[in-house]
């Protein structure tokens, strides 16, 4: 089928939509909602078969649903109206949740159901629920709905809210007012809930220093000889904050008296404030675990963004995991993201975006440099969740790179201002590549799924396992791998290949000249770097639809 699909921003869902719809032989293009004539416009050049809306924050032009039909996923059990579906589930408490797939009308949320899947809940953060459980189901019903559209036979039902045997229900937008965390009454459950289901977007309004900012990224901590509410110590780069029965970590905010401001980590949003309180332990984001003759190290960094001084640590844990007598480390990233490379919103935050952004790409080098001049063990990337630009290379840094089945690579820097890249990919790209030219894979712009990762090389294996058997898995073929015989030839066999690579061109070389275009990139005469990164980073609503994506509004496209 030809199928558009419509929606606010390419986020996580759409490119997996957009890669399980294409990998099924669909002709899929996509187009931003801008504006109800762009939309109009797109349908006019694209002539879809149907249009599928995974994220939208607005309704369907009439003159679009009345003649074709378009499908709305939307995250919340049948029935369930309202623009904070996931939001409620997870302040609420809801033991299982869903995501329906129904037809555009007049009235949100309310047309024909075509499909539904449902999921258990687990404690998390919105965003963690939305790119794991929402959109695996999501992926389920919108094939199911597409099968029942093709076969020409299906009738979809409405459903009524709050009818017999429908546990969905029309709820409002949830405000801050409901969000708001009472510090005096709300035990630590019920703090981590409210600032989880308000993960990514809004936050909790709230106050840390006497200054208003939203919350984000909490995570459970031991109780503190404090007063339910006050800020008690700091670790990492977060700060430890009391509750009625314990306490929690809060490891991000954005500050609300200032016009622009940026969610940043606690230790940078107040930066004084935070270096003047007493250090703690209990938070880590880098964390390492033994298995045997296997080493895991795990950095689940917000937004999978590694700063400057993320990537400095991690360098001296990659280290220090090395003196251990391991045969094998694995990389294992964090569950949402493997990494996503220099961390844009840190760099934009800076005095001197330029020098930060020098700063963080050299930094990320060192530990990929890391990664590559180990010769006395096989390393792992165990890519539990997704990667982008120089996350996909400290992958590739390693001796075997293995991905859950449903995770989506962007192997490409070219979506962020041209930028050329780093992390030693002239080096490790076309050693990996085996179907096309390594070229091919930096310019496509285009996310790439499992199985084709798999084609390209990209990807040794994909693990056919959930979310939550993933690294188990990993841990049985990585302790059979330094169990097998011919290990130590292996060993010596990597030992020459690097030796011989070295010889033939140092990576020192193909460092340089990586840095040489970047520094041009950063400091050059042509801005797009800091533009694109202004704009990712603030969040800019797009202008218009990108051709690598827009297939309709290319030169000649039918």
């Amino acid at each position: 089928m030809r199928i558009l699909l419509l929606t606010r921003s390419f986020n996580s869902l759409t490119q997996r939509l957009y890669v399980e719809l294409a990998t099924r032989g669909h002709e899929v293009s996509v187009e931003f909602d801008i504006a109800d004539s762009v939309t109009e416009e797109a349908v006019a050049l694209f002539r879809p078969d149907l249009v599928v809306a995974p994220f939208l924050k607005r309704a369907i032009p009439e003159s679009v649903w009345r003649a074709h039909l378009c499908l709305i996923v939307h995250p919340g059990i049948v029935g369930d109206r309202g623009p904070s579906a996931l939001d409620w589930a997870i302040q609420d408490g809801e033991a299982e949740w869903g995501v329906t797939v129904l037809q555009a009308e007049a009235e949100m949320d309310a047309g024909p159901v075509w499909a539904g899947e449902t999921f258990p809940m687990r404690a998390a953060t919105k965003s963690s629920l939305y790119r794991g459980e929402v959109t695996e189901a999501a992926v389920r019903a919108v094939l199911e709905a597409i099968e029942r559209f093709a076969s020409g036979s299906f009738v979809p039902q409405r459903v009524a809210p709050g009818a017999p045997g429908v546990r969905g229900r029309s709820r409002p937008l949830l405000k801050q007012q409901a969000r708001a965390i009472d510090w005096q009454r709300d035990d630590t459950a019920a703090v981590l809930r409210k600032i989880a289901a308000a993960d990514g977007v809004p936050g909790v309004l709230d106050s840390l220093f006497g200054v208003p900012c939203f919350l984000y990224d909490a995570h459970p901590a031991a109780a503190v000889p404090a007063a339910a509410g006050s800020v008690a110590a700091r670790g990492g780069r977060a700060v430890l904050r009391a509750t009625t029965d314990g306490a929690v970590w809060i490891g991000h905010c954005r500050r609300a008296d200032r016009d622009g401001a940026l969610k940043l980590p606690v230790a940078l949003a107040f930066a004084g404030q935070w270096q003047q309180l007493p250090p703690a332990d209990g938070y880590a984001e880098i964390r390492y675990a033994e298995h045997g003759p296997v080493g895991v190290l795990h950095f689940p960094f917000y937004n999978g963004a590694m700063s400057t001084v993320q990537c400095e640590e991690l360098l001296a844990a990659y280290r220090a995991a090395l003196a251990r007598p391991t045969r094998a480390l694995v990389l294992a990233g964090g569950p949402e993201f493997f990494s996503n490379g220099i961390s844009l919103t840190v760099i934009e935050a800076a005095d001197s975006p330029a020098d930060e952004s020098w700063r963080n790409i050299v930094a990320m080098d060192e530990v990929c440099r890391a990664v590559l001049e180990t010769t006395d063990r096989i390393t792992v990337a165990a890519l539990q969740g997704n990667a982008g630009a120089g996350g996909c290379f400290l992958a590739f840094a390693c001796d075997r790179v293995w991905a859950r089945a449903g995770v989506i690579l962007n192997p490409h820097y070219k979506n962020m201002g041209n930028l050329y890249g780093s992390e030693y990919w002239t080096y490790t790209l076309p050693r990996r590549v085996r179907q096309g030219e390594p070229r091919a894979v930096m310019e496509n712009r285009l996310p790439v799924g499992g199985a084709q990762a798999a084609r390209l090389g990209l990807v040794d294996r994909l693990l056919d396992a959930g979310r939550d058997r993933f690294l188990a898995q990993v841990l049985v073929e990585a302790r059979a791998l330094v169990e097998a015989a011919d290990f130590d030839t292996l060993i010596a066999a990597k030992r020459a290949r690097r030796a011989a690579d070295e010889a033939q061109r140092p990576l020192a070389a193909y460092r340089d000249e990586e840095l040489a275009n970047m520094r041009r990139n950063f400091y050059g005469f042509d801005p797009s770097y800091h533009y694109a990164r202004a704009h990712f980073v603030g969040k800019v609503p797009h202008a218009w639809t990108p051709l690598h994506l827009a297939r309709h509004r290319r030169k000649g496209a039918v």
